[in-house]
């Protein structure tokens, strides 16, 4: 690294777990941050473990509100990113970039249809994230990034990296966003389905699924041009199990407990797409995929 960046003007789209873990990293890294949200909240708490502080970050509630940023991060789900439009066209000045931190492998595809003029900068995020109501998110140790390699992810990785967050490039994405799907595809619909957190991948019938799931994926990564093998499928699943508490949950269990939309459709739903797309059998994931679309919204004390 070069050494400490500038301070930034950077504007957070959301305001889930992952937008106040980005929002808290900007803040500690010393840029300026707005988040822009739907609902408001006076300030934001960050729970962590090594205590509990208030980020100062300013919050808009209205795209008309904003001026102009040098970054713009969008952390809300991939269904919600049309719903974003208003916040990206607002910012879109063509020269601030647009990083895109989601789960699944759509990270362009997901706003290409909003015409914007910034250059866009895929990322991953891996961390144990909850927000448990507006302005308040837990996270429970430090996060990890990666973004796709070039000048922008290079700039990224300065602005954005901590002691409680480590970001790198990486040259080939597109196994790494593959690798990421192999985190989701197990846990997160299993998690929503049973309502439990990870504990339930300790169950002997759980883990036996979950590896079945991992092996059909592996077999689709493979045909999409990711270079992963099942031994790194056994290796997600090991990690789940030995690094991970019992206690944590998933992004899909959070958002079924708060009566939110799920990401099963670009997460099982973009496996089984590409699995369809090369002649690949899926049915462990086509038959999660089946049970996602039936669910149906609730609302219920957090677990």
């Amino acid at each position: 690294m070069s050494g400490p960046v500038a301070a930034q003007r950077i504007a957070v789209i959301g305001s889930g777990g992952i937008g106040g873990v980005l929002a808290e990293a900007a803040h500690s890294a010393g840029h300026q941050v707005t988040m822009c949200v739907r609902t408001p909240f006076d300030r934001l708490t960050l729970e962590t473990p090594g205590g509990t502080g208030e980020i100062p970050v300013s919050v808009v509630t209205e795209p008309g509100a904003l001026g102009e940023y040098d970054w713009v991060l969008l952390t809300t789900k991939v269904q919600d990113a049309a719903s974003a439009a208003g916040w990206l066209r607002k910012l879109d000045g063509g020269r601030a970039p647009v990083v895109v931190v989601q789960n699944g492998v759509e990270h362009r595809e997901s706003i290409a249809g909003l015409g914007l003029q910034a250059q866009v900068l895929p990322a991953l995020i891996y961390v144990a994230a909850e927000r448990v109501r507006p302005g308040h998110v837990v996270r429970r140790g430090p996060a990890t990034m990666q973004v796709e390699a070039g000048e922008i992810g290079e700039r990224f990785v300065e602005l954005v990296s901590t002691n409680d967050l480590s970001a790198r490039t990486t040259s080939d994405f597109r196994t790494a966003a593959w690798r990421k799907m192999l985190t989701n595809l197990a846990p997160n619909p299993i998690t929503a389905l049973t309502l439990r957190r990870l504990d339930v991948l300790r169950e002997p019938d759980i883990l036996d699924l979950s590896k079945g799931v991992l092996a059909e994926a592996v077999d689709v990564a493979r045909a999409e041009g990711a270079r992963l093998t099942h031994a790194d499928a056994e290796k997600v699943l090991s990690d789940y199990i030995e690094k991970f508490p019992p206690t944590n949950g998933t992004s899909m269990l959070y958002d079924r407990l708060a009566g939110l939309p799920t990401e099963h459709e670009h997460i099982t739903g973009a496996l089984v797409r590409a699995a369809d797309e090369h002649g690949l059998p899926v049915p462990l994931n086509r038959t999660l995929l089946t049970l996602m679309r039936a669910l149906r919204p609730m609302r219920m004390p957090s677990i």
